[in-house]
């Protein structure tokens, strides 16, 4: 059997050390498997023992390499493995590493859902649909998903969808109710928030405009159409062309007639 010939520390980590069989390098311990081990020189390894002494030392690495891990901010189970996989870690060690870290308690993705959901909250505007997403990519279990988000009442959800509301309406001063109650719906919906909520919101959407307001709406839509329309189109081709659509923006045709009025005598003063 190998015997153990000489065991010295590492230069550059203080806590691991090589170790010597009959002479030659042999494999690197952590300080803790080498107490563990009683390792010194002399003693005797046999092939199992060299394994055992290698698994466990691999197990000490990745617990160590985890605690830095974690050191940055929380991580979930699956992101723990991921990083550990990405070490080159056997499956069985990396999980042998989890059982230890969620006996300390450095690991809980119960934990770490509601403190993503809850900086989440605070920092973004995004919806429970989003937020779940986001969760699972993590490899959250979807029973942990939905106990973390059914904590958050519907309340604080709708409250979180009418500030995103008030925002679409505040950055599309220029187009129309129907306009901004579209793009309302769609920025809802990609930023997670759905069903009821979404239907709340839209229901108690009131957007009031003076008459300045109203005019720089429809006669910006208007220019745009007219720019694209009188290329192809004249006389009361483009006119119906103009009315249908800035009627489908959700415009009123007094606008709209107003709208096309207005442009003509700009036209007309130009030539």
């Amino acid at each position: 059997m190998p015997i153990i010939t000489k065991i010295t520390q590492q230069q550059k980590n203080k806590e691991r050390y090589n170790i010597f069989l009959d002479g030659k390098y042999a494999f690197s311990v952590d300080e803790e498997v080498l107490a563990r081990y009683q390792l010194g020189k002399n003693k005797e390894l046999t092939d199992f023992d060299i394994g055992e002494i290698e698994y466990d030392d691999e197990i000490r690495k990745g617990f160590n390499k985890a605690l830095v891990y974690l050191s940055y901010r929380m991580r979930s189970e699956h992101e723990i493995q991921v990083y550990l996989k990405e070490q080159e870690m056997g499956d069985a060690s990396i999980e042998e590493v989890l059982h230890k870290l969620r006996k300390y308690g450095y690991v809980n993705d119960s934990e770490f859902a509601k403190a993503f959901v809850n900086t989440q909250l605070r920092t973004s505007d995004k919806g429970p649909r989003h937020l779940s997403n986001a969760l699972r990519e993590k490899g959250i279990s979807p029973s942990i998903i939905e106990e973390t988000l059914e904590a958050v009442s519907e309340e604080e959800w709708l409250e979180r969808a009418q500030q995103v509301m008030e925002k679409v309406i505040k950055k599309n001063t220029k187009q129309s109710k129907l306009q901004i109650k579209k793009k309302g719906q769609d920025t809802l919906s990609r930023k997670g928030y759905e069903g009821p909520v979404v239907n709340a919101v839209l229901s108690e959407l009131h957007i009031e405009r003076d008459v300045d307001e109203k005019w720089a709406a429809i006669y910006s839509q208007a220019k745009k159409a007219h720019s694209k329309l009188s290329r192809k189109y004249e006389d009361y081709e483009y006119i119906q062309r103009m009315k249908q659509t800035l009627f489908r923006k959700g415009f009123a045709m007094e606008e709209i007639d107003q709208a096309i009025e207005h442009i003509k005598t700009e036209e007309s003063r130009q030539e």
